[in-house]
């Protein structure tokens, strides 16, 4: 597996890694600048060149990618027969310095109905590194066309148009997405609403709507869903920041993409 594609897949597991790169080489060393490693918790893929150099790497990688907000850091290596390392001695007569960059877990964010407040929360998500899912049951709001202000996303987006269960895209979700409920049809809100209290592991739950609407939402999860009252009360609504009050698409969503942000940074913390 190339080192791309190990990144790629430590991100889609919702994993934490580091990136191992020969930064720079002087004299003789097993690899030439340029190659790389990336650790995960369990495994690991590509390689700098083994023995102490690469063991030493790993060690460290895990040590960092298990802290909170870790940052990139230079190793130096001289390979030599006087320098006894942890893992032996490596003595092919350079040195060597490797960068270690940490692969954090990026948020993830569901947004299910992607008519105006959707679409303009999609556009600001999109300029942040995280996993965004757009998901509809209306093909003409997921078309590329429409879709195409996100081309230059930042965020890795993925399009989920599903026509008639849209509650099944939950359970393809990794664990710790942010779920936001926003549909064009209040019926798919409150089976969405039932869904995601059903579905173990996401983050938080959040529904647009009028209190009117909430109440009755909250009566028939009790009632009819047999939900508990402690886990309807995960779902948060209104959703975004309260103290942002105007009813325009672009400013419901800018509160909403706040109240999120802070959200990521407290989970971060």
């Amino acid at each position: 597996m190339t080192w791309v594609a190990a990144v790629a897949r430590l991100r889609a597991r919702r994993e934490p890694g580091a990136l191992v790169t020969v930064a720079a080489v002087r004299g003789h060393a097993p690899r030439k600048a340029g190659a790389k490693l990336v650790v995960g918790r369990t495994a690991t893929w590509g390689s700098i060149g083994g023995g102490n150099i690469e063991a030493v790497a790993i060690d460290r990688a895990r040590e960092v990618i298990g802290t909170p907000d870790p940052e990139p850091e230079l190793m130096d290596f001289a390979l030599n027969d006087k320098v006894t390392g942890p893992h032996g001695v490596q003595c092919c007569g350079g040195a060597v310095t490797v960068l270690l960059e940490p692969l954090p877990v990026v948020p993830a964010v569901a947004v299910f109905g992607v008519g105006h407040v959707g679409m303009e929360l999609a556009r600001i998500l999109a300029r942040h590194d995280l996993d965004l899912h757009l998901i509809d049951t209306r093909p003409g709001q997921l078309t590329d066309e429409r879709l195409s202000v996100l081309s230059d996303a930042v965020a890795q987006v993925h399009v989920h148009h599903v026509p008639l269960l849209p509650e099944e895209v939950l359970g393809e979700l990794a664990p710790g997405t942010h779920v936001l409920i926003m549909t064009h049809d209040h019926a798919e809100d409150a089976a969405l609403c039932d869904a995601a209290l059903r579905t173990p592991g996401l983050g938080s739950i959040g529904l647009i709507g009028s209190a009117a609407k909430w109440a009755r939402f909250r009566s028939r999860l009790a009632t009819e869903g047999g939900h508990e009252a402690a886990a309807i009360d995960r779902i948060k609504t209104p959703i975004g920041m309260t103290g942002i009050t105007g009813k325009e698409p672009a400013v419901i969503a800018v509160g909403v993409a706040a109240d999120l942000l802070r959200t990521f940074e407290r989970d971060a913390g």
